[in-house]
Formats: structure tokens, sequence, C-alpha cells
């Protein structure tokens, strides 16, 4: 891909309208315009960053035995009047009457709708357990739209819906759902705290809210710092294990992390040693529920049981905010140069900057990188155009690339490129071979 042929148009000066960080670099960087108060289209290098985020959803999802479907944007409202939702929602909720006068709305979630497929085609216990998930455009009418992509008012989002037979099998569903979210924030570089939450109106007797500590986050939170040291890493994990993912649960919600909704202080005080006790903010990124019989009972979503019996399903809901992701990282992973993007969600593996575009010997290392790059399935965002070196680089940290390599006349005549961390700011010269090598390597390619 090269600069030349790319849309990418970047901003010099701060948006008026940015409150924060991550709005004014997604603006700045080319990644997102404003179309409407909380509506944005999505340019290509956000475009980009989206789907990455998107596709570590689904292999999470689907490692921890999800099954993919997909929903529509737009619900009949007699689902929501029938699970009592419809006119206790609120004026978030997008009321559509179509030519028909239909009453319709543009779904803000889908409990009604997975619960009306559910009851469609499943009638017995041996069908269970069953966990059904989307990723769909949501669209709730925010009063103050704001922070960006961090409260929009459309917005992507994954939901996933849990069927089972009693609360036992349900609850182990909401443990595996808290683990494969705590996965699929490490892939993303991102320390992802799960927190006792509110379940508002979506209702439940459990639920936990992920957040990710940033001084910008809209909740206050709580914590005992021992928290974000945590790690699933590497270890492997058997999802169908029902004491294996309630153990994973208990390490990562034993130690004390709550949001200023449901904080104890006489408990936090009690159970979080003074030297470990830290106040601070969080984004929310994900929030998962059981809610059991709430929406399977007024809407008729039973099973035959063992005994012959029929038994309304237990449930769950769980979700991800793929877009508001994107903004959490960002506040995560900046400098005041610009973003600073973890190898699992950035928009390309490396920046090539190429010192001398025209030059025959340059444009011929770049062109090397690029292809040798992507041999190893990897891409590479090559600046050719005719600018300073200053502008160049500028751009780079702007868009947050992790890797950049830097190819000029001086260093080609001792067979060098230069490779630089962009977290780290470190440069080490290597001649082209390995410079390939290298960011294959790093990548695991």
């Amino acid at each position: 891909m090269r600069l030349t042929r790319y849309f990418l148009p970047t901003l010099k000066e701060t948006p008026r309208e940015a409150q924060i960080v991550s709005h004014r670099l997604m603006l700045q960087g080319g990644m997102i315009k404003q179309q409407q108060a909380g509506i944005y289209s999505w340019l290509p290098l956000g475009w980009r960053v989206l789907k990455n985020i998107e596709r570590i959803v689904h292999e999470e999802q689907e490692r921890a035995g999800h099954i993919p479907l997909l929903m529509p944007t737009l619900q009949p409202a007699e689902l929501w009047r029938e699970s009592g939702r419809y006119d206790a929602y609120g004026p978030e909720m997008l009321r559509i009457t179509d030519r028909q006068n239909r009453e319709m709305l543009y779904g803000p979630t889908n409990e009604e709708m997975i619960t009306d497929i559910f009851r469609s085609h499943v009638s017995s216990y041996r069908d269970l357990p069953l966990t059904l998930y989307h990723i769909q455009w949501k669209f709730r009418d925010e009063m103050r739209p704001r922070f960006g992509v961090m409260r929009g008012r459309e917005f992507l989002m994954k939901d996933g819906y849990n069927f089972d037979l009693d609360k036992e099998a349900a609850l182990h569903a909401y443990n595996r759902h808290m683990v494969s979210y705590l996965r699929t924030y490490e892939r993303m570089g991102l320390t992802a705290i799960p927190m006792r939450a509110d379940s508002g109106p979506i209702g439940g007797e459990d639920t936990h809210e992920f957040l990710v500590l940033a001084e910008t986050g809209e909740s206050e939170v709580f914590y005992d710092d021992r928290v974000t040291g945590l790690k699933l890493g590497a270890r492997e994990v058997d999802y169908d294990d029902r004491a294996e993912i309630a153990a994973i649960c208990e390490e990562f919600t034993t130690l004390y992390a709550r949001t200023d909704e449901t904080h104890d202080a006489a408990v936090y005080e009690a159970e979080v040693p003074e030297a470990h006790r830290r106040v601070g903010r969080g984004i929310e990124v994900g929030q998962i529920f059981y809610f059991g019989t709430k929406y399977s009972e007024p809407m008729g979503a039973v099973v035959q049981g063992p005994d012959g019996r029929q038994v309304p399903v237990h449930m769950g809901s769980h979700g991800i905010g793929v877009s508001r992701l994107l903004g959490a990282i960002i506040e995560a992973s900046h400098d005041d140069k610009g973003i600073v993007w973890p190898e699992g969600v950035t928009p390309f593996h490396a920046g090539v900057v190429n010192l001398r575009a025209g030059d025959g010997d340059c444009d011929a290392a770049c062109a090397a990188i690029e292809a040798g790059l992507a041999a190893r399935g990897l891409e590479a965002l090559v600046d050719d155009r005719d600018a300073r070196a200053g502008e160049k680089f500028g751009t780079m940290d702007l868009i947050g690339l992790p890797w950049r390599v830097t190819v000029g006349p001086r260093g080609l005549k001792d067979g060098k490129v230069e490779l630089t961390s962009r977290r780290t700011g470190e440069a080490e010269e290597m001649s082209v071979e390995a410079v390939i090598d290298r960011i294959a390597t790093i990548y695991g390619r």
C-alpha cells in the first residue's frame, strides 16, 4: 500500500469538537469523519483497525464454542411488547413506523429477537447448551453524544446470548464469556478489569462490566492495584471444564474492583491493604449478564426437559463494544506525538518511510521490504510521497504503526535500513533481509 495511492486525510490542526485524546487523534489521523452528532463515517485507516478488532472478537468467541449469526438492525415492536420492554426502555430507543404503519425500532440490543429465533427452532434440552452471537451496528439515541466513538449514537457491538437448561449451566456460560473476554482484551494489548456492576435496562441477577483504566474514563473506579497484574497469557483453557473456568473467574474477580455505582467503602478498606488501594477512572468496553428466565418466560422460550416437562430456558447476554474498543485502545496507548497501536490491532504491520522517493535504490529497497513482508502475510504502508522527512515521520507517529522502517540513500550505501519501535523509540540498523525477518518474528510469521 502506497501513501500516494491511499486515502488518508490527516489534519494538522486540533479539531474544536474533540474533547478527549482518542477523538482528537482519530480525526487528525484520518480515521473517521463526523456526519452528525454521534454518527461517523469510518475512513480507510479506521476501518482497518475496526476490522482487526472484529476479527479478534470473532476468533475468541468461536474458540469458546459460540456460534455466529447475523440479525437485522430493524426489529418489530411486538417482540419488545412481549417482553415488556418496549415502553420501559426510554427515549434512547429510536422508534420507526414503516409505510404499512407497522411499528419498528432500530435495535439497541437483541434479547427479544434472539429469544424469538430460539423458540422457533429449539424445543428439547438435547439441543442445549447453545450460545449464539453476532456483531452488528446498534443505535441508541444518546441525549448528549460526545467523546467521538466512545459515546456515539450508532456503534458496532458484539452481543451474544446463551440458552441453558438450568441456572448452574447458565452460570458456566457466564463464566465462559468472562474468560473469553479477558483473552480478547489481552490480545488487543489492553488490561480490562472485570468489575461487579449494575444490570440497568437489561436486567438480571449477576453482571460484570469490563473497564480499561484511563484518565478520560466515564466511571470512577476503586480497585486493588494487584488486579492489574493478572494475565491469562498463553495458558491453554478448556472451555468445557466448569471447574477450570470457574477458577479463572475467581482468580480475576477476588481482588476488590468496583465502579462508583457498586463501591462499598467499608469492604474496600477491610479487604484492600492501604498500599494497594487505588482510585481512578475506567472506560467500559464490555459487560456480561445472567438474567435467568426474564425473557424466556414471557416470550415462551421453553424446552422439554429430561423428565418430559416444559421448562423455560435460563439465559444471559454478553456484549463487547467493538467500535468503542478502538477509542479505548487509543486512550490507553498514545503519547504526545500520536497513537501507539498494539501489534494485535494495528492497521498496518509496519510503516516504510522512503526518504528519497524517485531514487532508484530507495524505491527498490522499499518495494523489496513491502514484497518480503507480503510474502509473510504482513502489510506495510509505504510513504512514497514527495515530502520532507519530518512530515513523513510526523505522519507515521500520528497514525501509530508499531514499527517503522526508514530507507535512505546514506544507509543504503552500507546496505542498511533503520527499524524503529514506535513505543520505545529505539532504533537499529540492519539489512533489508534482516528487517523483514525481524518484523515477521515480532508478529509470529
